[in-house]
């Protein structure tokens, strides 16, 4: 989101830009995920800076595969901590922390070991804030479950986003409260639909994961697109070229953008065979309780 890719410059002009087409599909809200501290300011920045208030908000927080920067900032591990706890507390668009959590299928990124002290000390970023957290888990067997659990005290809700998991899984994060955030990743197996129909209506939260994380023909959740209007997949899925080929007013090929969550919706709606509207309506009131609705300590 910080890149001017997704401010619509290429080739040096400004071109149609991608929170316009958010806006026309009907996007009313967008969290810009802060991934190390650096990162976890700009998004800020883009925030203060952008003229539609209301659109934007942020999270502050390292992602696992970044932890090392904790042991390599100049003043040590607290130092790092301490200025992701000022960010979080410098701005109301910051709405939880995170992306934190575990990683093990990126381990040539980060070590085991520095992503689980560092995971676990962001915990406490949650309990002196107030925040909500947004938590990331690939591939960690039951690691990422008990450091949640050690910690469930720390913070009221929290969401594992991006959610890839088994249904046993995906029942162990429910038993501690948890919400699972569903995107196109999380739909690309038979085996991951149906784990994605049996979370509880009342856990279930949708995203992008823009700029990654897009729904492919490849994918087995692409089939319940037919159910879809030409004027919906108008909405949700517009035209896209490649870079090199860029037009104005088009997305850019295999670039996930946040104008395709309707697309998460309906094949949601379709594989649960219930109305989109309806379940859209109580996924809205499950991200604006946890994330908009509160009061930040």
């Amino acid at each position: 989101m910080t890149d001017p890719m997704f401010k619509g410059v290429y080739r040096s002009k400004q071109s149609h830009t991608m929170y316009e087409r958010a806006q026309k599909a009907g996007v009313e809200k967008i969290f810009i995920t802060g991934t190390h501290l650096v990162d976890s300011k700009e998004a800020i920045d883009e925030i203060e800076t952008h003229e539609k208030s209301g659109l934007l908000y942020s999270t502050v927080g390292c992602h696992p595969t970044r932890s090392t920067e904790f042991d390599e900032h100049p003043n040590g591990p607290q130092a790092y901590f301490d200025e992701l706890l000022q960010l979080a507390r410098s701005s109301s668009s910051v709405v939880a922390i995170g992306e934190c959590g575990l990683d093990y299928d990126r381990l040539h990124f980060c070590p085991k070991e520095t992503q689980k002290k560092y995971f676990e000390m962001q915990f406490d970023l949650a309990q002196k804030t107030g925040l909500p957290m947004f938590l990331h888990n690939r591939n960690t067997g039951d690691d990422f479950y008990e450091l949640v659990r050690r910690n469930r005290h720390k913070f009221k809700h929290g969401v594992v986003h991006s959610f890839t998991g088994t249904m046993e899984e995906m029942k162990k994060l429910i038993e501690l409260d948890l919400f699972i955030g569903v995107n196109g990743c999380s739909l690309k197996t038979q085996e991951s639909i149906e784990v994605v129909k049996e979370i509880p209506v009342n856990r279930l939260m949708i995203e992008t994961d823009a700029p990654w994380c897009d729904i492919r023909p490849t994918h087995a959740s692409y089939a319940h697109l037919k159910n879809m209007s030409a004027e919906q997949m108008a909405l949700y899925s517009p035209p896209a070229k490649k870079k090199e080929k860029f037009e104005m007013g088009c997305m850019v090929k295999s670039r996930n953008e946040p104008c395709t969550i309707g697309l998460v919706l309906h094949i949601i709606a379709s594989i649960r065979q219930v109305n989109a509207v309806e379940l859209s309506e109580v996924i809205w009131k499950n991200t604006a309780d946890v994330f908009l609705h509160r009061t930040k300590e």
